[in-house]
């Protein structure tokens, strides 16, 4: 699984590393908050609704495609893959900004506020099931799963690249590709700069759809989307812009939070959480063949801890509860007997049990009216 895990722990890397390097290098203010939501948000797109893509597009490639790509040669199916893909994305993300329900899911990646490589990770827990029609289009003219894969990840890193606070302009590549200064105009708080520039690698489909826009516009102008406050909480995230578009009387109330939590704890158990998908990853992939209790488990507890993690950042007593309850399960299934005797098992349990229990005893977090977490 090594394949898997390789562009997950270097996305985590490289969205930490520009954050300390725009906060201690560039003297940049950094709002850590955001930066754990944004990767706290990603956690099921990984490893749940992306393997379910991946295993729907498996399926179709094995029994519906017409395999009019099968006889080609390499170069010419890698390239045929590279250009349907990103044809394909444009699409997909034109029509997210088109249609009530696809925006609904779009919308969270929208509504960070702040330009950095975090953004890049945040998302709705739903983006990867409303792309797998676009992308059955591959699968049915017969690229194989494993080029779907790999170009997949080489697009998804290029679009990761776009969202990078440090670039600028690119030069003659600007013509070529989508860059950071195209991606820039696409996260402006107003709509008509943000339905431009849809492309995910290259910047040609704008130009030939009549999407593209060249800049930023030159009166002040902020990331982000709408005027209302948004959940720190995964769940209500990603739902409660579903429940606005079917005016369901579920309405997400921001509460003064219950405490203030420090920075660098809210961190840290993101991080552990964050290890801990890696290690989901390391042992079952991205697949459902074969699911046994303690994946059924482990994925249930990672879910229920993106859950638990949105409150603490709320400043929620049950988010902390939650998380003690989490950490301490964990340990026990561990325990239990199951075939985790890896040395990274060992040793990132006992730490994540002591974070919850820390927690719980107040270390970390005091009462506080202020924003939590700030």
């Amino acid at each position: 699984m090594v394949d898997l895990i390789i562009p997950i722990v270097f996305m985590l890397a490289v969205v930490l590393g520009e954050a300390c390097l725009l906060q201690y290098l560039r003297k940049e203010p950094v709002n850590w908050r955001d930066v754990m939501f944004n990767l706290n948000s990603g956690h099921v797109v990984l490893w749940l609704f992306r393997g379910l893509e991946i295993f729907c597009y498996g399926l179709v490639v094995t029994h519906f495609s017409l395999n009019w790509v099968s006889s080609w040669p390499a170069p010419l199916v890698w390239i045929f893959a590279l250009l349907a893909w990103d044809f394909g994305f444009y699409w997909l993300h034109r029509l997210h900004h088109k249609f009530g329900p696809l925006w609904a899911v779009h919308v969270v990646h929208h509504q960070g506020e702040h330009f950095n490589l975090s953004l890049g990770v945040r998302n709705s827990w739903y983006s990867s099931l409303t792309s797998i029609p676009f992308f059955m289009v591959l699968a049915i003219v017969g690229v194989p799963l494993s080029v779907f894969i790999a170009v997949s990840l080489l697009h998804y890193s290029v679009q990761l690249f776009n969202h990078n606070a440090l670039t600028g302009n690119l030069g003659f590549l600007e013509k070529i590709f989508v860059t950071p200064s195209h991606h820039r105009v696409h996260h402006v708080n107003d709509r008509f700069y943000a339905d431009k520039n849809c492309g995910g690698t290259f910047i040609f489909w704008d130009k030939m759809f009549g999407t593209f826009w060249p800049g930023l516009p030159e009166e002040d102008f902020s990331y982000g989307s709408g005027k209302q406050p948004h959940p720190q909480n995964p769940f209500w995230a990603s739902n409660q812009p579903f429940f606005q578009y079917l005016k369901l009387p579920f309405r997400y109330q921001p509460k003064p939070p219950q405490f203030r939590c420090a920075t660098a704890s809210l961190l840290t158990g993101a991080m552990l959480l964050f290890s801990l998908v890696v290690g989901y990853v390391w042992q079952y992939g991205y697949g459902y063949h074969g699911t046994t209790w303690p994946q059924i488990t482990l994925f249930l507890l990672l879910m229920a801890g993106t859950l638990a993690l949105g409150g603490i950042a709320e400043g929620r007593k049950w988010g902390v509860t939650a998380w003690l309850l989490i950490t301490v399960a964990l340990s026990a299934i561990f325990l239990i007997g199951l075939r985790w005797h890896e040395t990274f098992w060992i040793w990132l349990m006992p730490f994540i049990t002591l974070h919850g229990i820390s927690l719980a005893l107040g270390f970390g977090r005091r009462q506080a009216q202020v924003p939590a977490c700030e």
